[in-house]
């Protein structure tokens, strides 16, 4: 029997691409990815939910490494390196599909849904940059792309695809419809690094400290991120359950700041204790704690000294937020 190793990210598409080559006589497995920018939970309720054998890989370090500090296409809108991020998911899938035997690979990439990283010069730049363009099959929009070698070679019959094309969703639901699919998420989110928010500070950290690694990137999920001066941020919890998990999350050489004698946020101060930064970084948390306004508050570093400063005001805090 023809097998087909496709990547599962739990959207609507790629379901339908699983469904659709079943359907065509194909037996499917899916590979999906967990990094520090997406996981894999959605996809292995798909997997669930349809019968579909799943592998999820951990990809934090390699891929922050190889494909988001330095893409050779580039980044999206935000700081979405897509084509380099599909390649890289399809070049891990190939080495599966080579060791266990697999006849090939495929996506539920729609050809023009997403005008940047689906149009065709983009499809035929992430399958050849993959090193398996050969074979890597578009199940849903088969008919408008030229025929794959799995197509001329019977592997699977070309009048079972689909020819799907543009923005419109309507012709997935149907399918879905269809093909009993009832549980799918929203087209949107899924990748931090498609959200704004996210992106500028991880654009900022990337900027002024280039050798982060996934420790740094876990943390900016979290917290209110001040940037102080090019050597130096303070990051703020929002409330109780976030000072716990920056608690737990700060790598090593952060410093703890909490203001003393007043309820108040937790901090953690990235950059040197002996310089004005320090001051600034505890002073903004004295600023979000419920120490008076004005009058002087002792912010102890943990493992340093006791700093005593003037809160910091919100109009202030807010010009060095990320």
């Amino acid at each position: 029997m023809v097998k087909a190793l496709g990547l599962l990210s739990g959207g609507l598409d790629s379901i339908l691409a699983c469904l659709v080559l079943r359907r065509a006589g194909v037996e499917v497995e899916a590979v999906s990815y967990a990094s520090p920018f997406f996981g894999a939970e959605r996809a292995r309720q798909a997997a669930s939910a349809h019968g579909i054998p799943l592998t999820v890989l951990e990809v934090g370090p390699e891929h922050l490494e190889l494909v988001v500090k330095n893409p050779r296409y580039g980044y999206g809108s935000n700081m979405n390196p897509c084509i380099d991020c599909h390649a890289y998911m399809l070049r891990r899938a190939g080495a599966i599909m080579a060791e266990r035997g697999f006849d090939f690979l495929f996506t539920g990439e729609v050809l023009g849904q997403r005008p940047m990283s689906q149009n065709r010069q983009a499809l035929g730049t992430v399958a050849k940059a993959s090193g398996f363009g050969a074979k890597v099959l578009r199940p849903l929009s088969a008919l408008a792309l030229a025929a794959t070698a799995m197509e001329e070679a019977g592997l699977v019959e070309r009048e079972r695809l689909l020819g799907l094309t543009g923005r419109s969703r309507k012709p997935q639901m149907a399918l879905a419809e269809e093909l009993g699919v009832r549980d799918y998420p929203a087209p949107a989110g899924g990748c931090l690094l498609t959200e704004p928010g996210f992106s500028r500070r991880l654009r900022d950290l990337l900027t002024f400290t280039p050798e982060a690694g996934v420790a740094e990137v876990e943390l900016l999920k979290h917290g209110r991120h001040l940037r102080l001066s090019p050597r130096a941020k303070v990051v703020i919890g929002r409330n109780h359950a976030e000072n716990l998990t920056l608690q737990s999350l700060a790598p090593g050489d952060g410093w703890r700041l909490t203001a003393v004698g007043a309820k108040g946020p937790l901090g953690v101060y990235f950059g040197p204790l002996e310089e004005p930064e320090a001051l600034s970084a505890a002073a903004a948390v004295a600023g979000y704690g419920q120490a008076p306004p004005g009058g002087p508050v002792g912010v102890q570093v943990r493992g340093g000294p006791l700093l005593t400063v003037t809160p910091m005001s919100r109009r202030e805090t807010e010009k060095l937020l990320l």
